[in-house]
């Protein structure tokens, strides 16, 4: 943050701040002389602190100092967010008369006349070929639970930030006011005509499944709920690394699941479709069996018929005895050192809950062979950012109308095999998404995967 102080031009005053910060754990980076008089100064102050309530706590201690005057406090995060992060921008300069009477009247009138002849070439001649849409209800936003579409849209920006930064795709946040699916199916499907991608964000569970499926259905553009797959593709990646690494196939493991909300049935569901057999899922009732009546749904149903071979039941301690892999999608601190040793040998631990993962790092790493976490602080950082800009960018290079879980396998595959045999290391299973091979491998494999002709989608 920024703080403007006005303070007397006294020797020492400016000291006597700096130990004041210092005492409460901040730290100042930077400091400006705006205005000098004899009398009076005035300072602006970066000021570093690790959480938000000391940023609170140290701007009362400020205004109680004698002789201090707080003229103004900047958060950087909001003044990055004022008047919104993204814009529209003119890939055509409009220069002159002869410009702007083909770019609109009477020009655009001939190629309008074309599409009508010739819709497939929308995709050429419009934005169609290079747009998604990012659509929410605002329901399941980031760790905030239900704060409503309104609140949401400073996630939708940064989501559309990281298409064009990543991909060159240009994307548009749209908040959808209704929490009602027939209502929210609905309006997707009537504005998604002008987009190649629909991409669903932050929809809570179980609604995210109904959604999804009926756009799945009901639309000629492909639908991708982030939340569900480009977990689960990255998750995927970084497990066939530990296949590559170790020397085992995941066929062959024992894998755990701590959730079962979007994300973890997401991920359920892609490692059974990559050859998975022995997986079973947690939720804060114990594993998910066929036949158990506690805090079902139709999904959690649907899951349990399609895992754990054994009908093992009991607590996520319990199940997780002799486990080759545990990956938690739920909640933080859940796991004791107990736990883990209670595995197998090689004990993989992806805790992937944010920003306080299911066991702390520092806890686990003497404990594990491969550790993973949400977090860009420590080495293995699932972030879905590996996904799905790629992901997108092949699905409108193939003007693909259809996605399946046969193409998030094939992206999972790229994404991990950007990393060498040779490069493979318990700390780097994963490549960083700032690797700017990632989205051109992930694209070319969706690519490849969708325009082969006995299993094309569109």
């Amino acid at each position: 943050m920024r703080v403007k102080l006005e303070m007397p031009n006294l020797l020492g005053k400016f000291g006597e701040i700096v130990g004041c910060l210092n005492r409460y754990g901040c730290e100042i980076v930077s400091s400006s002389l705006l205005k000098v008089s004899t009398d009076k100064v005035i300072r602006e102050l970066e000021i570093i602190c690790l959480e938000e309530r000391q940023r609170e706590q140290i701007i009362k201690v400020l205004k109680e100092l004698k002789d201090i005057k707080v003229l103004k406090v900047i958060d950087k995060t909001f003044e990055l967010h004022e008047g919104g992060k993204i814009e529209i921008v003119n890939r055509v300069q409009i220069k002159d008369q002869n410009t702007l009477a083909e770019v609109y009247t009477p020009g655009v009138a001939k190629v309008c006349l074309y599409l009508k002849d010739h819709p497939e070439e929308v995709y050429r001649y419009t934005i169609k070929g290079h747009t998604i849409a990012v659509i929410t209800d605002g329901s399941a936003v980031l760790g905030l639970g239900n704060i409503g579409p309104l609140a949401s849209l400073p996630v939708m920006e940064g989501k559309c930030m990281l298409f064009k930064e990543f991909a060159g795709l240009d994307a548009f946040p749209l908040a959808v006011n209704t929490q009602d699916v027939d209502e929210f199916v609905e309006v997707v499907k009537q504005v998604s005509l002008v987009f190649g991608g629909i991409n669903l964000e932050d929809i809570s569970a179980p609604r995210c499944f109904e959604i999804e499926k009926r756009l799945w259905e009901e639309l000629e553009v492909p639908v991708v709920h982030d939340d569900q797959h480009g977990t689960a593709i990255v998750v995927l990646a970084g497990l066939i690394n530990v296949e590559r690494l170790l020397g085992k196939s995941l066929r062959d493991m024992k894998i755990v699941i701590s959730g079962a909300g979007a994300s973890a049935i997401g991920t359920a569901r892609l490692l059974l479709k990559y050859g998975v057999k022995n997986l079973i899922l947690c939720d804060s009732y114990g594993a998910i069996y066929q036949g158990r009546k506690e805090r079902m749904n139709p999904y959690k149903e649907e899951i349990a018929s399609l895992t754990n071979p054994e009908r093992l039941k009991g607590t996520l301690s319990e199940v997780l005895a002799g486990a080759d892999i545990f990956i938690g999608l739920s909640a933080p601190n859940i796991l004791k050192p107990e736990d883990l040793k209670a595995m197998a040998q090689d004990r993989v631990v992806f805790a992937l809950a944010n920003p306080d993962p299911e066991i702390s790092p520092e806890i686990a790493l003497p404990l594990v062979r491969v550790l993973a976490t949400g977090r860009s602080d420590y080495p293995n950082q699932i972030n879905n950012a590996l996904a799905f800009p790629g992901l997108f960018k092949g699905l409108l290079e193939a003007k693909a109308k259809k996605v399946d879980e046969e193409v998030f396998i094939e992206a999972a595959k790229a994404i991990a095999y950007v990393i060498k045999k040779e490069e493979l290391k318990e700390d780097y299973i994963i490549p960083s998404m700032f690797d700017k091979r990632v989205v051109k491998a992930v694209a070319q494999a969706v690519v490849k995967k969708l325009t082969k002709p006995s299993k094309s989608l569109n």
